[in-house]
């Protein structure tokens, strides 16, 4: 169990691990003489929104000519006042700030929209989309406007047919030459004339650790992380000592709330994620899948279908967890402490000789209460127990425990060792 959610992790991984913030050009260039881009990709959280406001800060503090934002966003997260701000900012700065929505199958939708609104110019590459998309902007926000905010959603060659678009743009460097005061120089290379940039250009996106955790605070791993660092702590309460599991299901959790925590995730249905794992819990100690284990299915299910509001999560990453813990649960943990408790080192010899009731007939196999616990339990056929006779624990087979009746059994449960050499 522990390999498969090593493999599922190791996934979530490679999701968070993008090159680190890279530019094209070293500092000390003559105010002026250079334009910044900035990539903008994913959802509109905090950490992108800091990551546009330092952009903006540095442009302004070495004096960049411009700052191009390169958007492919499908929404914001923002609350209207983190938005409303992070607008106003792009609004009033001292340097221009252009959007570009590229490359093609890019998308600014959703209140991320928001930010081509206020561009001194923008354009869309050849299969973009741009608009609310049913959303909403705050007042403020709105009133900054400079262009059209579909409340829908338009294609690039619609965006050009309302004016919303500056020019066209294919490339990022045609968006480029076609801005205000960017020089260009012409270049004849044999019978076709091409224009090459004069102004320099400095390229940058999210730095390594930003990049980990706008991942993190993706619905998709958020979820994830979660729900793996939640099973995790369930397997570490059936293993010996502090291991593995527990420290890296700690990592996976607290990455998990931190990824909540930025995303519109509703609290109920996080407590029905949270108590699904207790249910769970109950019956692997058992070793019978039964009504805890319904419960704690119901309980994810609901918790993981309603877990968010206003974003969603593609049916394949609620396929992936939904399965991931049914088998863990189902299959997995049982097997896990059956290999455990069978082992000779680890053992429950304790238990033997100890009293209970049966909580089911046990003609040959049902289940008993020792010690307020239910096990699994088996008997010999010549000797069937009802439900609620009192039992004796004489044997224990991994988490099967062999039991007899009170009466018409061994008077004590030392009666059954072998006899000695003596006897």
């Amino acid at each position: 169990m522990v390999a498969a959610l090593a493999v599922l992790l190791g996934a979530i991984v490679a999701l968070v691990a993008p090159a680190a913030a890279q530019t094209s050009t070293s500092d000390g260039l003559t105010p002026g003489t250079f334009v910044d881009v900035f990539e903008v990709s994913g959802l509109l959280d905090p950490v992108v929104a800091d990551a546009v406001l330092s952009a903006l800060e540095a442009s302004e503090a070495a004096g960049a000519q411009a700052l191009v934002l390169q958007v492919d966003s499908e929404g914001s997260v923002l609350g209207d006042d983190a938005l409303t701000a992070l607008v106003q900012r792009l609004a009033t700065s001292s340097v221009p700030v252009h959007v570009w929505v590229g490359p093609s199958s890019s998308q600014a939708v959703g209140a991320s929209a928001a930010l081509g609104a206020v561009a001194d110019e923008f354009a869309m590459a050849p299969g973009t989309r741009y608009g609310l998309d049913g959303a909403t902007v705050p007042a403020p926000v709105a009133a900054l406007a400079v262009r059209d905010l579909p409340p829908g959603v338009v294609t690039d060659a619609e965006a050009a047919e309302l004016g919303i678009t500056s020019f066209e743009a294919p490339t990022v460097g045609d968006f480029l030459v076609n801005l205000p005061g960017f020089e260009t120089r012409e270049i004849v290379d044999g019978d076709q004339t091409r224009r090459e940039p004069i102004t320099l250009v400095r390229f940058a996106k999210l730095s390594l650790v930003d990049s980990m955790f706008h991942a993190v605070a993706s619905p998709a791993v958020a979820y994830l992380l979660f729900a793996i660092g939640l099973a995790l702590f369930v397997f570490e309460l059936f293993t010996a000592g502090v291991g593995i599991a527990g420290t890296v299901g700690a990592v996976c959790f607290i990455l998990g709330c931190y990824g909540l925590a930025a995303l519109p995730a509703r609290p109920v249905a996080v407590a029905l994620l949270v108590l699904a794992f207790p249910a769970f819990a109950v019956d692997v100690q058992t070793g019978v899948p039964r009504l805890w284990t319904g419960v704690g299915i119901v309980a994810f299910a609901v918790g993981t279908l309603f877990l968010y509001d206003g974003v969603s999560m593609s049916w394949l990453t609620i396929a992936v967890g939904m399965i991931g813990i049914l088998l863990t649960f189902l299959s997995g943990m049982p097997s896990m402490v059956r290999t455990r408790f069978a082992t000779p080192t680890i053992g429950r010899d304790w238990m033997i000789g100890s009293m209970g009731r049966a909580v089911t007939d046990i003609s040959p196999d049902g289940v008993v209460q020792i010690d307020g616990a239910q096990w699994r339990a088996t008997t010999n056929r010549a000797t069937p127990i009802e439900q609620l006779d009192k039992v004796r624990v004489i044997g224990i087979d991994g988490l099967v425990l062999e039991v007899e009746p009170e009466e018409g059994g061994a008077r004590d449960y030392r009666e059954r060792r072998a006899p000695s050499a003596d006897d």
